[in-house]
């Protein structure tokens, strides 16, 4: 590889490098950049798109299948936002760089692919209205952000898919302000968790006709971990009666920091503080190297909530510029149903 090559590379990577502190630098120094306030007025489409004067964001949208074959299955489609500095700029002067994840889970195996771009030479970013968000020839887009087409590759599968939006969004926290730590990090958090899905996965046995449910998170902050958290267990369950969970536990040197939103069929949100929630490994598997807990005892008791949430491929490891363990989970207990975990920092 020539030096150039080496220093195209190294720009593109600069804010991953970052990140690393923290988990994904998510702790380090908001200074310049703007940080989010509590009674934050969202409007959209507007708030579908970018926010370049905010440090780090993602369209995050994962779903769990079941195929013509009988088969369940778990994608993932992810676009990252992370900025240089607060501001936005046409072609290579652009401050924005952009990367993206996509996998498949199937009950034997993972398979993800990873794209990297530098924002402002349209080879990847997001536009409102209509809605698109795009890296290289991924893409998540529509008219709108309650009807959408997905579709991403790798190098042994590939998708496209159809969603459609059956209930409203919901904000987490405080409408919306999602605080991330006792000294009061927060970030702008909102979800559309109620997406039908149906299309088609490539993968290399053939290709399998599937249907199911996806979950949309939009998030954007510039600080929203503490100095001392250093990763994340992060849970969203749809369950059989139609009720859903988002649920997260941020890992600290103080301690955890807990926070769960309780989703009602007709979208009526009902937030839930540090401490609500617990969050309990039974057991764990030995992943990339590291001990990673891929069954959990989770406890909402203001919900009578009391279930365990198993991976259903324990190694749906995501090795990409900075690791973590993404997948499609089953819960059994108080309540059944299907969901995904995601985990930083191991």
């Amino acid at each position: 590889m020539n030096a150039r090559v080496w220093l195209v590379v190294l720009i593109l990577l600069q804010p991953i490098a970052s990140w690393a502190q923290g988990y994904a630098g998510l702790g380090g120094s908001a200074d310049g950049f703007d940080v989010p306030k509590r009674d934050y007025q969202f409007e959209f489409p507007r708030d579908h798109g970018p926010h370049p004067t905010y440090r780090i964001e993602w369209w995050y949208l994962t779903a769990n299948l079941t195929g013509e074959d009988g088969r369940d299955y778990g994608i993932q489609w992810t676009l990252f936002r992370s900025a240089l500095k607060p501001s936005e700029a046409d072609g290579w002067q652009s401050p924005q760089l952009w990367m993206g994840h996509a996998a498949v889970t199937t009950p034997e195996t993972h398979y993800f692919a990873e794209r990297l771009s530098r924002g402002g030479i349209g080879q990847a970013g997001v536009a409102a209205d209509p809605f698109e968000a795009w890296i290289d020839e991924w893409y998540m887009r529509g008219p709108d952000l309650n009807t959408v087409s997905l579709s991403a590759s790798g190098a042994e599968f590939a998708y496209d898919l159809d969603l459609t939006a059956q209930g409203p969004l919901v904000f987490h926290g405080d409408a919306g302000y999602s605080v991330k730590s006792a000294d009061g990090q927060a970030s702008y958090y909102y979800s559309q968790p109620f997406f039908e899905v149906e299309g088609v996965l490539n993968l290399p046995d053939g290709d399998v006709a599937v249907t199911g449910h996806g979950w949309l998170d939009r998030e954007w902050s510039s600080q929203p971990l503490a100095s001392d958290q250093t990763g994340w267990d992060w849970f969203s369950l749809s369950f059989d009666d139609g009720d859903k969970l988002m649920a997260f536990r941020l890992r600290g040197g103080r301690g955890d920091f807990t926070a769960a939103t309780w989703i009602s069929p007709d979208g009526t949100t009902t937030p839930l503080p540090n401490g609500s929630a617990s969050f309990t490994p039974l057991n764990t598997t030995r992943v990339a190297g590291r001990d990673v807990p891929t069954e959990w005892h989770v406890t909402l008791p203001d919900r009578g909530l009391d279930v365990e949430v198993s991976a259903m491929t324990p190694d749906a490891w995501m090795a990409t510029q900075f690791e973590y363990w993404e997948g499609p989970v089953t819960v059994k207990g108080s309540h059944t149903g299907r969901g995904y975990l995601e985990m930083t920092g191991y």
